[in-house]
This record gives structure tokens, C-alpha cells and sequence, in this order.
């Protein structure tokens, strides 16, 4: 039997958990799959000053240029916006006792963080992402 490709709808990307599994390092399925976080100051991409264009790890959807990124200090990868704003869906995240506002990829549903009102200007936004929801590709 052929090998099941991922189903692509209205811009969704589908997969099922085993291509997820087969396609994804342990740490990006944790990270985008099962809302897993990388450990602090552990991330590729934290200190990764090259520019570029920051993609989804899991579907390849443009997240975020380097341009929008800074140091936040936080111990992830911090930008002030998105690269595209319907590239990014939000959602109310109340695990772990506290309110905050999850990030994901619309493409593919992927987690990717978490954004607070505590960035610098103009946004005053800070995009907190996890390196392992992210590939760089380099300008």
C-alpha cells in the first residue's frame, strides 16, 4: 500500500500522528504536536543572529523575519511581530494556573509559544517561541 501524503485543505496541512512521529525530531514533535516547551536558554535559535526568514518547523509557513527579532532575555527566541499575521492563529492557554495567549502556526496547527504584552516598541508585543517550532532559512 502507498505511503499516505499529508492532505492539504483550505491552506490546512493534515498528517496523521505517525507521519508527524516519522517527520519531526523528538523535540519539534513534543514542542508543535504536544505543546511541549524547550528548555530555557537551550534553543538553536535563542542567541542566532544570521538575517533571515524564520519558517514553520513543521509545514514550512513563513512565521517571522529576523528584522522583527531581539533579546529579550526571556531564554527563547523573541520577535515583536509576525512575519505574516494570518500566518499565526491565537488561542487562550489556561494550563499550568496561569492566562496567556498561545501561538500556533495556521498553517498546520502547530504550537509554537506563547505572545505577551511586554515587548519593546512598535508592537509592544514579545513573540516567546520555542527554536524547535522554527527552521531558519537564511537571506
Amino acid at each position: 500500500m502507498p505511503d499516505i501524503k499529508a492532505k492539504i485543505t483550505d491552506d490546512k496541512v493534515i498528517k496523521s500522528e505517525e507521519q508527524w512521529r516519522r517527520e519531526l525530531t523528538p523535540m519539534q514533535y513534543a514542542v508543535l504536536r504536544e505543546k511541549a516547551t524547550e528548555r530555557p536558554f537551550s534553543g538553536e535559535y535563542e542567541h542566532d543572529e544570521r538575517a533571515g526568514t524564520y519558517v514553520c518547523a513543521g509545514c514550512g509557513n513563513v512565521l517571522f523575519e529576523s528584522d522583527a527579532k531581539f533579546d529579550s532575555g526571556c531564554g527563547w527566541p523573541s520577535f515583536t511581530a509576525p512575519a505574516v499575521e494570518s500566518h499565526i492563529d491565537e488561542e487562550r492557554d489556561t494550563s499550568h494556573g496561569m492566562i496567556r495567549t498561545e501561538v500556533l502556526c495556521s498553517k498546520c496547527s502547530g504550537h509554537l509559544g506563547h505572545v505577551f504584552p511586554d515587548g519593546p516598541g512598535p508592537t509592544g508585543l514579545r513573540y516567546c517561541i520555542n527554536s524547535a517550532a522554527l527552521k531558519l532559512e537564511p537571506k
